[in-house]
Formats: C-alpha cells, structure tokens, sequence
C-alpha cells in the first residue's frame, strides 16, 4: 500500500478538480473549505485509485467519497453505477440523504437507500424505476442480490464505510460476497476508524495497490471550557438561543452557522430583537471585517455570528461563550469553534444546538473529544423574567446614582399635586412608555423572549393557539410532498420528520392527505424560506420529501362526524389504505397529531 503523498492542503474545493455541478451544490450548501480527510482523498478517488482511509466518524468523510462519486457519475438510467455498504440503517439514510443534497444540480440524478426493517414493495418500485447510487447494509444488499432485483454489472466504484463496525457486527463474510458480484475493474474505497486484521484482509484481497490516507482527529479540548448540548425540540432555535441569551451572563458571544446567508439572517433577528449582532463571513472585505472585529474588541458588539472560515485567526480574549447554532459538518470544526473561547487561561461556555437526527455527531464530538457535553436545560419563563426585573431595577438604581433623575423630581411633584395622582402611578406610566411596545414580562404560553421581529412559529397578530389545538385550514397553507402510499410512509412519518426539522410540535401541523405517490400537508401560513428549504432535502421512509407548495389541490372529503363513521381512538388518523381508496382524498379528525416529533421537550421549558 502506497500512503498518500504530502501535500499542502487545499485551500478550496476549486482546487480538487470536483464537477461543476457538485462545486455549485456545494457552495450552496454553503461549505467553504475542504476538511483534511477531503482534501487527501478527493484527488486520489477522482484519479481512479484504489484507498483505504482510517478516519473516526465526523471528519467529513461522506463528502469525502460522496463528491468524487458525483463527479464521475453518468445520468442515466439503468443499472447503478456506484454502491456505498454501511453498517445500520440510520448510517445508510443519513449518506443517501448527503448524496442528494451534494447532487442538488444534477438534474436526473437518483440515489436509493436500502436497509432491513423496511418492506421490499418501495425499495423494489425504486430499483425498477433505477438509481445512480445504492447506500444499503450488507443484509439487505445481499437479500436483493440473491433475488436478481439488484444488478452490480454496471458498478465502477463501491464503498465500504465504516469497516470496523460492520466487522463487528458480523458482516465480513457478506461484505467479501458482495464484493465478489462487482465488476473486476470496479474501484474500491475502504473507510474505517481503525485497521484490523480482517479489514487489512479484505484490503489486500480486494483492493488493488490502494492509496493509505490516515487522518488523525484532534482529541483535546481545553479542561477550562464548559461544554453543553440542547436538543432542538418544542422551542425554535431562535427562542432557545435569545433565551440563552438573556439569562445567560456572558461578556462577547460567538455564534457559528454553517452558511454565509445564515449568519446575516440570524444576525438581523438578534438585532431586532436588541442585541448587538453582526454577520462575520467570507463575503465581507477585509476592511470591513477588521471594522467589525474591531467593534467586538472594543465592546460595541457583543455577538459575532460566523461562518468557520471568517472566524480563522480570530483571537478576542472577551468571547465567554461559543454557541453552535448548526452543528459543525466534523469533529475538527467543532474543536476548532470551541477553542476560540477559554483563552489565557480563562473559562469558556461551549454550547451545541442539535437535532434529534443529529445526535450521531453529538456522539462522534465527544469520541473524538474524549469529553462527555452535558444536557442543557433552557431557562424557564420565570428565569427570563427574574432576569428581566433584575436589568429593570439596575437601570432605575444607575440612573438615580448618576443624577439622572433629579431635573425631574420638580416635574413630577407639580403633575402629582395638579392631577392629584398618585407618584408610584406616574412612575409606572413612565416605566410603561420607557419600555415601548415590548412587554417586559413574559406570559406563559408565550412563544419567545424579546421577540420583536415576529418571525417566531406562531403569526404575531393570533398569538399562541390556545390549548394547542390543531391548526384550522384557515390557519395552514397546503403544501406537496413526493411521498405516498406506494413508498410505505404513514401520517405518523411525515408530521414526525416534518415537525423534527422546521421545529414545530406536531399540533401545528395540519391536515395529512396521503395518495398513491405523494402527499398534500398543511403547515402554518409565513413558514420561513429557509426552513422550507431544509425541509425540501429531508427525508421520509428513505424518500426525498421535494415539498413545494401545492397549486392544485384537488377537493377534500368532508370530515365524518365520530358518530357517524368508523373511527380508530383518539386523535389517531382516518387514512384509508390505497386498497380502499375511492378515489377521493381521505378526511381526518381534527384534534391531536397523528404522529409525534421524536425530539422531546427539555427539562424545565415548554414547548410553545
């Protein structure tokens, strides 16, 4: 084995010699800079060589086999061309999702994840109709090569990910029959976090004068940084972080999300929710960032919101805190992000915003880590307002110190005695027209602290549903969904995943119509751009979700009253099976949610 020669890493994905369309699905994702196991291994797969790569999980290694692949994929329809072997079924979801997101310009294009647990009926209806790539597990895999239902004759590059694992679990023997059924002259790249004996075997039996790239993750974190972790759920990011942000004491705060657009969208909320924020990212000119940078020194800003890039070389001894708005794409990001606090020997606040689908990286950051992050409880409305009451009577004790108040003791006496008002009357009218048009304690069932741009999950003129009652059609814009019946998928699937990744509780999500290939959904009317955009990638049994708003919906059923139909308990759905349909779309009761987002609500905060 030949190890892969030493280089200068790439500065940009430019330089790897990448395809077009993948460069601009990747600047549209938003990545800047290749990580170190993508800039060794792109070139070498790109060139057609045989590798075997030992990198821990959460060091970028999907894109690392993923872009090249797509580089040298032929769009069009047959066979697949290229299989990916990974060992359980959330493993294959999660890289057939990476490949069609790193594909979102390739027109045509289509990639199938195939694992036990699910009917054959949808995974042999996409085979048929055909897929560039197949992510599966060696179980299924197999099954479906002894079927005839999947043909590797046209297969140029296979993928082992995750070798040790699926050594463990007992895959090695499957693993070296399905290798028997690809093509001679087929490529193979072998990932793993460790090389044992039967792994090297496999190697050796079954690669042909392979490339060695090892990646070495960094392992340490400084002992003087606290880090915790939050699992999105119930509350939109935004709330939680503003939040954090109002009860959490903290000097210069520096916010990391994965694009250079969400750093100026998140930066303008925070701002009109009162806090000085500003975007730092690639876009910016150096004068303008040293500008910036400088402000943040000085104490004129007290966030930063970046992209990794732009926070290169950032060395501010006052940043306290580092949140993870998005969770970093690999261990070494994140390593990276959190040392930028707990600098000269101070102590520093690391926090991570996750997702229930995220929870993977959670693990893979604190292997490589060696350091265990602790649950995260938000603060509580009661926090937010004892904190709020708290920054009130300071001013009020600031401004009476700095004499502030004494050319309007007059004023106040002669209104008093004129008006015969009482004086705590007067001050409370003037505390009310200080404050303006933000109240200044929170109410229960309140969606966010301080939100003054009304860009929060519930509409600012309705407020709250009361009771968490199920959104009205009046509430609710109907959108498309390229899921149905003939893919396997239930209510249940759809408002779990839908409500998981646009943060919302399942009681916000409106009327589930199912058909034989997609589906039409209700979500709350004003639905951000981005979070659409997020939910466009996601996916339900195995399936790209595609949402788009509906432009032609054909008419509903009326709902039945329980009374008058058949029913099966409480909030559960009325769908009837594509065998039963009579062609009309089926009604649904309205009242609880079908399905529940997996996320649960954390300890000591409501999901509103």
């Amino acid at each position: 084995m030949k190890d892969s020669p030493a280089k200068t890493p790439a500065a940009s994905f430019n330089e790897l010699g990448l395809g077009g369309d993948v460069l601009d699905a990747i600047a549209a994702v938003g990545y800047e800079a290749p990580s170190p196991i993508q800039a060794a291994t792109i070139p070498v797969l790109l060139a057609g060589r045989d590798m075997l790569g030992q990198a821990q999980t959460g060091t970028g290694k999907t894109a690392a086999f993923a872009l090249p692949m797509l580089s040298r994929i032929e769009v069009r329809s047959g066979p697949p061309q290229g299989i990916v072997l990974v060992p359980t079924r959330e493993l294959a979801i999660q890289v057939a999702e990476a490949f069609q997101r790193y594909a979102s310009k390739i027109k045509g294009f289509h990639v199938l994840p195939i694992y036990g647990g699910q009917s054959y009926g949808p995974q042999l209806a996409s085979l048929k109709r055909g897929a560039q790539i197949v992510v599966g597990t060696p179980g299924r895999v197999m099954d479906h090569l002894k079927r005839g239902t999947l043909d590797l004759g046209d297969v140029t590059c296979l993928v082992l990910d995750e070798a040790d694992e699926m050594l463990q679990m007992g895959f090695v023997a499957d693993i070296e029959w399905i290798l028997e059924q690809t093509p001679p002259g087929r490529q193979v790249a072998l990932f793993s976090a460790t090389l044992p004996g039967p792994i090297r075997r496999i190697a050796q039996q079954h690669l042909s004068d392979p490339v060695e790239v090892s990646i070495k993750s960094k392992t340490s974190t400084a002992t003087n940084i606290r880090q915790r972790y939050w699992v999105v759920s119930g509350l939109h990011k935004l709330d939680a972080l503003t939040r954090i942000l109002e009860v959490e004491p903290f000097d210069g705060m520096l916010i990391f999300t994965r694009t250079k657009v969400a750093t100026v969208e998140l930066a303008e909320r925070l701002e009109a929710r009162g806090f000085a924020a500003t975007a730092l990212n690639g876009d910016m000119q150096q004068k303008e960032r040293e500008r910036t940078v400088a402000r943040f020194k000085n104490g004129k800003l007290d966030i930063l919101v970046a992209t990794d890039v732009a926070a290169r070389g950032l060395d501010v001894e006052r940043i306290s805190h580092v949140v993870n708005y998005d969770v970093p794409y690999d261990t070494e990001s994140y390593v990276h992000r959190i040392g930028r606090t707990g600098r000269a020997g101070r102590s520093g606040e690391a926090i991570l915003f996750v997702t229930p689908r995220e929870r993977n990286m959670l693990r893979a950051i604190e292997r490589a880590t060696r350091s265990p992050l602790e649950p995260m409880e938000l603060p509580t409305h009661a926090d937010v307002n004892e904190q709020r009451v708290a920054r009130f009577r300071l001013r009020i004790v600031e401004a009476i110190a700095a004499g502030q108040a004494e050319p309007f003791i007059s004023l106040i006496e002669e209104f008093e005695r004129e008006q015969d008002v009482p004086a705590v009357e007067i001050a409370a009218a003037l505390a009310s027209l200080l404050q303006g048009g933000s109240p200044l304690l929170l109410k229960e069932g309140s969606a966010s602290p301080a939100a003054k741009d009304g860009r929060t999950r519930e509409h600012p003129e309705r407020g709250a549903p009361q009771s968490q009652q199920r959104l009205t059609d009046e509430d609710t814009e109907t959108f498309r969904i390229e899921v149905g019946y003939a893919h396997g998928v239930k209510p249940g699937n759809i408002v779990g995943a839908i409500a998981n990744v646009a943060g919302l509780e399942g009681w916000q999500i409106g009327h589930v119509d199912i058909r034989e290939d997609h589906t039409f959904v209700g979500l709350p009317r004003g639905m951000p751009k981005v979070v659409i955009a997020e939910l466009a990638k996601a996916r339900v049994a195995g399936q790209v979700l595609q949402i788009s708003a509906a432009t032609d919906v054909p008419p509903k059923t009326a709902r039945k009253h329980p009374s008058k139909g058949p029913r099966k308990g409480p909030g559960k759905s009325t769908v009837k099976s594509p065998g039963k349909s009579n062609g009309k779309p089926p009604g649904q009761r309205p009242g609880k949610s079908p399905g529940k987002p997996t996320g649960k609500s954390p300890k000591g905060s409501r999901a509103k």
